[in-house]
């Protein structure tokens, strides 16, 4: 039986129906996780759907107590429908019409009730998804600072951004996502202040995803809003700590949530918001600002060093004589371009090794690296030593950045360096550092500059990128979020 978006199936009225209903397409009798609890209600049959797993059976047991002691307080004459409505001992209680929505509900983890001789059930939130505590994100950890990060769990992500904006016009606008997975996903954004355009668009595109599911959650969102394609800079931040989610969303950002991801994704974004840390506001803004700049200065690393230094291998005449020094003391066989690219490519080895790596091992990895294979490497000559040392230098740049996605972009940006310096030399160079200059700038992110506020250049917001200011002094939310409300400071406080 084909059946249409924009048609409503009622619920049958007879618990049969129903029953043959559940059987035929959501496999009730053949899916082991599916259950039905059928009871006798005052001589009226009762029926309750739920999947094992996705519910707190205590929560059914309870409510199954409730039921049946009905019989025992209650008369033959007596509206059932009514009763019932008055047992359901639960917070969260909703009246569904609806065939599709029984099935989602019973499918998204709620258990729904049907009666016999009713045509509406009840959809009971029993949900207890399986999971795991918040606990601090491995990519984001902080000296100082709250440690409970996002789960997998939408309902607890919503939770802990709520325990910390506990604002009335905070929203968490619900979608569903996926013709078959019909995964939860929620808009987070502060009413009175964020961007209504942003907020349609991305519910327009939310709205507008047309696949089967997305197991994937977050990453898949990205993909389907931001088009990115082969473009290796990431046009969206995630997070996985609720705390600067919910800073994000105090600025005027929108945050997307993903049921079944421990990370959300922060619009708009640029590529400055990738370079920032919650350590930073962690401390005083002196030592901010100081964090701030070593990790500018590691991004630069990451990306320059090593063609900056390949350059000045291949043409010693640019350096001045103090600086005569750099440069391999040693000849090899081997290119050191190609040097270069293996050293490269082994810390990109050891780096997803370390991933895959169980705990226990990953240690005794470590020093099978760095003792056997970089000291053996050496020794045999197949690595001149500055070669292992500024791709070490550039490699630990890479990893200051807080961004995973950021870092794998610089170097590729890096590796892209390099092939253009050993084939043209200085004019290699400048020509490559120009043109990923300029892709960088002509970037926009749903329709944001991607190197705001450098450019388009505005004052006010570059000097809150170079420097990390004191909260009191943040008073007006960054303009490139076009919030509604530009104060974060009532002004009469902000005039004391």
């Amino acid at each position: 039986m084909t059946r249409s978006k924009e048609h409503i199936w009622p619920i049958p009225e007879s618990v049969y129906e129903i029953e043959n209903y559940m059987k035929q397409r959501v496999g009730l009798g053949k899916s082991f996780d599916l259950g039905i609890r059928k009871l006798i209600i005052l001589k009226k049959e009762v029926n309750i759907y739920y999947v094992n797993g996705l519910c707190d059976t205590s929560y059914i047991i309870q409510l199954i107590k409730e039921l049946v002691e009905i019989n025992d307080h209650e008369k033959l004459s007596t509206n059932l429908f009514k009763v019932i409505d008055n047992r359901l001992i639960n917070q969260s209680v909703e009246r569904i019409k609806d065939l599709d929505q029984l099935v989602l509900k019973v499918l998204s983890g709620l258990i729904v009730v049907v009666m016999d001789g009713e045509d509406t059930a009840f959809a009971i939130d029993v949900r207890s998804y399986p999971g795991r505590s918040p606990q601090e994100p491995d990519t984001e950890k902080v000296v100082r600072g709250s440690r409970d990060g996002l789960v997998e769990n939408i309902i607890l992500n919503t939770a802990l951004i709520r325990r910390r904006i506990r604002d009335e016009r905070l929203r968490f606008e619900m979608l569903k996502v996926g013709e078959r997975s019909r995964t939860d996903v929620s808009l987070a954004y502060l009413e009175d202040v964020a961007d209504p355009d942003l907020i349609n668009i991305l519910r327009k595109e939310l709205n507008a995803i047309s696949t089967d599911g997305i197991p994937m959650a977050d990453k898949t969102i990205e993909e389907f809003l931001v088009k990115q394609g082969f473009n290796p800079f990431p046009l969206v931040r995630y997070t996985e700590r609720a705390d600067v989610a919910a800073t994000h969303i105090l600025e005027g950002h929108v945050i997307i949530i993903v049921d079944t991801s421990p990370s959300v994704i922060i619009t708009p974004t640029t590529f400055f918001h990738h370079v920032q840390h919650a350590e930073e506001f962690r401390e005083s803004p002196a030592m901010g600002t100081f964090l701030r700049w070593t990790r500018f200065l590691g991004v630069l690393t990451s990306i320059l060093l090593l063609p900056l230094w390949l350059l000045f291998v291949l043409e010693p005449s640019l350096l001045p004589e103090k600086l005569a020094f750099i440069g391999p003391n040693e000849q090899t066989n081997i290119p050191v371009i190609i040097q270069i690219f293996l050293a490269d490519f082994g810390i990109e080895f050891l780096r997803l090794a370390a991933i895959h790596t169980p705990t226990p091992l990953s240690t005794a990895m470590g020093l099978i690296a760095a003792v056997l294979i970089g000291q053996i490497a050496i020794s045999v000559g197949l690595f001149v030593p500055e070669v292992i040392l500024y791709v070490a230098v550039s490699g630990i740049g890479s990893f200051t950045t807080p961004s995973y996605e950021l870092s794998i972009a610089n170097k590729m940006a890096r590796l892209g360096l390099l092939i253009l310096v050993a084939l043209f030399h200085t004019p290699g160079f400048v020509i490559g550092t120009t043109l990923l200059f300029i892709f960088i700038v002509r970037m926009r992110a749903l329709n944001t500059p991607y190197f705001w506020p450098f450019l388009p250049f505005e004052p006010k917001g570059f000097m809150q990128i170079i420097f990390r200011r004191a909260i009191p002094g943040s008073i007006l939310r960054p303009s490139i979020v076009h919030p509604r409300n530009r104060y974060r400071q009532p002004p009469k406080a902000n005039e004391k």
